[in-house]
């Protein structure tokens, strides 16, 4: 891969980390890459797909959390 500076994937947001892996995926489906860069590419891409999923794990947990105590401070009932 040409990027050979590319930031951590443990420190990108999600819209960049999503981002960039739109990027790796688009390289990748143009073709034309060598075997090597193909790899690289897709451990990229995989790495930048786990740093999305952690996000959206993240944030569906808060979002319980946020369920669960609007749950119980009006007397418990459902939300």
């Amino acid at each position: 891969m040409a990027d050979t500076a590319a930031p951590d994937p443990a420190s990108l947001s999600y819209e960049e980390a999503r981002d960039e892996l739109i990027q790796v995926v688009g390289r990748l489906e143009q073709g034309g890459a060598t075997l090597e860069e193909s790899l690289q590419l897709w451990e990229r891409g995989e790495a930048l797909a786990s740093r999305c999923e952690e996000w959206l794990l993240g944030a569906r947990q808060r979002l319980e959390a946020a369920r669960k105590n609007v749950g119980e401070g009006s007397g418990g009932g459902d939300a």
